[in-house]
């Protein structure tokens, strides 16, 4: 149905990163031609925070909340990869570690109580176990790590491609260079989309467009108080690539005292180790951000490997920059826009830590669209938390920190 008011879609997806791909997928099965997703730039392009070879996935989690949710998240990986006939996830195991002692050590306690709380196997090891059972690393006595065979790495890149034609191939519409420029409501009840291809309507709207939510929503009457930040990771071409395969080398994450997380993965979709500090980079909009590697970023991985990791040393393949949008608490906004008289939008921002969820919040923001409902439990997500409401809150970006233990750094 097309006329003055723009062409009907019965839902539409702003935003086909990896949270508004998997979205698209998922109302695809349900609705097929009926689904509309938009996308501002090419699709696969860079400028945001879905495009890499390589993702963790974990069970491990400093809070049960995700926790549980990432058990959804293996299983809605797993039913991709079934209807797509192609590998997606990566399992590798993975060690939460840091040294003895200080808020690092607190941090990786959390990991374990999550862990035991929703029931899920892990494995305690002190820096000695850890060495001997995976020699790349170098840690002494003094460290403390647990150890979960479940974690791994998804492929980004391939499965944003992989929703995305699964999508069509159940039906749906996908426009690239399509920019949403607003958003309004009809006399009846429907969303007109404006953008700059033309007008579209739909009964229900999906937004999931990262760093550029705000300027979606800000039509809904809807501004969340989000920090946007130019993160990077580097691949190094170390010599001695059979140690790092993804058969005997596992993700991890380095929890310090000093208020930045490291981590990294195994050899993946190109030659390199990768390695990434979390949440440590310069504060940019979508606008101003650059694609120059932070040198202080960059020392900070080298001098971390060469303490850590030696054997995974060698020139510098690629560094690649990418953002995080988040809350002032870092927990996922999930949720409608009905506080300012728009339910019929539905909103996720992924805060900088979703990818390994990408395919299950893509099918909750579906089963909200469609059944203004999810079997999902998202109650910790809503706009009204207080993170988002107080206007005073002091962001805090380190996963697994209370407001206590951030007054002690």
């Amino acid at each position: 149905m097309e006329g003055e008011k723009g062409k009907w879609f019965e839902y539409i997806v702003v935003g086909c990163g990896g949270i508004g791909s998997g979205a698209v997928y998922w109302l695809s099965k349900r609705a097929g031609s009926k689904v509309l997703g938009l996308e501002q730039y090419k699709l696969g392009h860079h400028n945001g925070g879905s495009q890499d070879h390589s993702r963790i996935i974990r069970l491990s989690y400093s809070d049960h909340q995700y926790t549980r949710l990432a058990t959804g998240a293996y299983s809605c990986w797993r039913e991709v990869e079934q209807d797509s006939g192609l590998q997606l996830v990566h399992t590798t195991g993975g060690i939460n570690f840091s040294r003895k002692g200080g808020i690092g050590e607190t941090i990786v306690n959390r990991y374990a109580e999550s862990m035991e709380k929703c029931g899920i196997q892990y494995e305690r090891l002190d820096g000695l176990r850890l060495n001997y059972r995976y020699p790349q690393f170098t840690a002494s006595d003094n460290y403390v790590a647990v150890y979960q065979e479940g974690s791994g790495l998804v492929d980004a890149a391939l499965a944003n491609a992989v929703h995305i034609q699964l999508a069509r191939k159940y039906g749906a519409t996908v426009l690239e260079e399509t920019k949403v420029e607003g958003m309004k409501k009809t006399e009846d009840g429907t969303i007109q989309v404006l953008t700059n291809r033309g007008t579209f309507r739909c009964r229900r709207l999906i937004v999931a467009a990262g760093a550029w939510a705000n300027e979606v929503l800000d039509s809904a009457g809807v501004s969340l108080p989000l920090t946007v930040t130019q993160e990077q990771v580097v691949y190094l071409g170390t010599p001695n690539m059979k140690e790092f395969t993804k058969s005997k080398f596992p993700i991890w994450i380095y929890h310090s005292d000093t208020g930045l997380d490291l981590y990294g993965m195994p050899i993946h979709g190109n030659s390199g180790v990768k390695i990434g500090v979390d949440a440590g980079g310069q504060t940019v909009t979508a606008e101003t951000r650059t694609f120059i590697p932070d040198q202080k970023r960059l020392k900070e991985c080298l001098d971390f490997s060469k303490e850590h990791i030696p054997r995974s040393l060698g020139p510098i393949l690629h560094a690649k920059t990418c953002l995080y949008t988040m809350p002032p608490d870092r927990h996922f906004v999930i949720d409608t826009c009905h506080r300012t008289n728009y339910p019929e939008v539905v909103m996720c921002c992924g805060a900088g830590h979703a990818f390994k969820f990408a395919s299950v919040l893509g099918r909750i923001l579906s089963e909200l669209a469609i059944d203004d409902r999810t079997e999902y439990d998202i109650s910790g997500f809503s706009l009204d938390r207080e993170a988002l409401t107080d206007p005073n809150f002091k962001p805090l970006f380190q996963l697994g920190i209370t407001k206590l233990q951030e007054a002690k750094l």
